[in-house]
């Protein structure tokens, strides 16, 4: 019986992750965070503080992933080459086993790889717009909402609903939530565009078929070394009353906060706060990271003009469509991945689609 084993363009593949990863540099930089730890006014940084151990944290299993499957892949070469020599069965059956968890290993780097952008480890928020085509549509939005909260629940990531706007008759027009977990932003991105659904529309007495359409929308949570300037004159900002379900708990006071930039049109909202200042931090800091991931966007569109099979920004162009009749699938147009259970995708079961998008884009 031969064991299947590692080619040397397999090994020397492997090794190369150290220096895309940058190994030495990350146990540096893990020595520098760990000595700023140690200090006694450490925990007087605040946000600050916990930033800096989101990062050793994140280092240190990189550094940790590499150094483990570097120590097996060395092991296991070791065993085969005694197996070969002894004509050792047993040991050339040992090493059949072991291969594939460290196969699984080095795939799970390779895709780490992938979440190496600028903002990837960073946290995120999503914000959910219901289309044209009224309950429909509304509808259609809040089961992306759902879709969403399931899918960050799966990966254990903290969730927190800020804005919520109800439709007029079932469902929502608009939704923003942020999530706080390990590279939330790198996963969510690939969530970006407009999401098609095809269905027999439960809204409809002639059980007709129709199509709607929502857009998503996701950016990272800026840290505070990115300076991001908005002045007061380029901003209107409204309050109003957060909407609730009443009772001896129902707010009374003007504390939710609906921020506009002029220049750019973008609006932002919170209301889950009581506190009217809280709220308005709340939208800010959402805004100043909407008017960044803008510029960024026009930079990469400026790029992409050079690109033959680049697509037009727009309705017309979804990322992805659920069909759900006349047959029943989900698939994703820029990767053609595709998946016939669309209960398990509809609730949050979205790694396929998120893991084809970050591959395909490395």
């Amino acid at each position: 019986m031969n064991p299947k084993r590692p080619s040397k363009n397999y090994k020397k593949s492997f090794r190369n992750y150290g220096g895309i990863f940058d190994v030495p540099a990350k146990k540096e930089r893990v020595s520098e965070l760990e000595a700023e730890i140690a200090q006694p006014d450490f925990w007087n940084q605040g946000d600050a503080a916990q930033d800096l151990l989101r990062e050793r944290t994140g280092l240190q299993k990189i550094v940790e992933s590499w150094e483990t499957a570097n120590s097996e892949l060395d092991d296991l070469q070791v065993l085969i080459e005694l197996g070969e020599e002894g004509e050792d069965q047993d040991t050339l059956e040992e090493v059949n086993e072991l291969l594939p968890e460290v196969e699984k290993q080095v795939a799970q780097m390779e895709f780490a790889r992938m979440l190496s952008g600028e903002h990837d480890a960073s946290c995120a928020t999503l914000t959910i717009n219901a289309g044209a085509g009224g309950t429909e549509a509304q509808d259609w939005a809040e089961m992306l909402l759902r879709m969403y909260l399931r899918y960050c629940e799966r990966k254990g990531f903290k969730t927190e609903l800020t804005e919520c706007q109800a439709g007029d008759e079932a469902g929502i027009k608009s939704a923003t939530f942020s999530v706080d977990g390990e590279y939330a932003y790198g996963y969510l991105k690939a969530e970006n565009g407009i999401h098609r659904l095809v269905r027999i529309s439960p809204y409809d007495s002639s059980a007709r078929r129709h199509t709607s359409f929502s857009s998503v929308f996701v950016f990272p949570e800026l840290d505070d070394s990115i300076e991001v300037e908005v002045e007061e004159k380029d901003i209107k900002v409204d309050t109003f009353r957060a909407s609730g379900a009443g009772g001896q708990h129902i707010n009374k006071t003007d504390s939710a906060i609906r921020i506009t930039h002029i220049p750019s049109g973008i609006v932002v909202a919170c209301q889950n706060e009581r506190s009217q200042h809280k709220n308005r931090a709340t939208a800010m800091k959402q805004l100043k990271a909407r008017l960044y991931e803008q510029e960024m966007r026009k930079k990469e569109e400026e790029a992409a003009a050079f690109s033959e099979d680049k697509k037009e920004i727009g309705w017309g162009s979804q990322i992805r469509s659920y069909v759900l009749h006349p047959y029943r699938m989900v698939k994703d147009h820029r990767t053609s991945h595709e998946v016939g259970n669309t209960d398990a995708v509809l609730d949050g079961d979205l790694e396929g689609f998120i893991e084809a998008y970050l591959l395909q884009g490395k």
